[in-house]
């Protein structure tokens, strides 16, 4: 069973989220799953290990 997700406000540059949002159309993800995947990626590279709540969805 999937854990429940936590809602918040971000607020970002718009040349952030532009970038963003083109990262995600090219990977196909929504804005959302592109912010987590770049947050989790944050995190590994500073050593911080969090479990995946579920596998990663394939890019076809």
């Amino acid at each position: 069973m999937a854990r429940p997700r936590k809602p918040f406000l971000m607020r970002g540059s718009p040349e952030v989220m532009s970038a963003v949002e083109k990262l995600a159309a090219a990977e196909l993800r929504s804005v959302n799953a592109q912010l987590e995947v770049l947050l989790r990626e944050a995190l590994a590279r500073r050593g911080v290990a969090i479990a995946p709540d579920r596998p990663p969805a394939e890019n076809t």
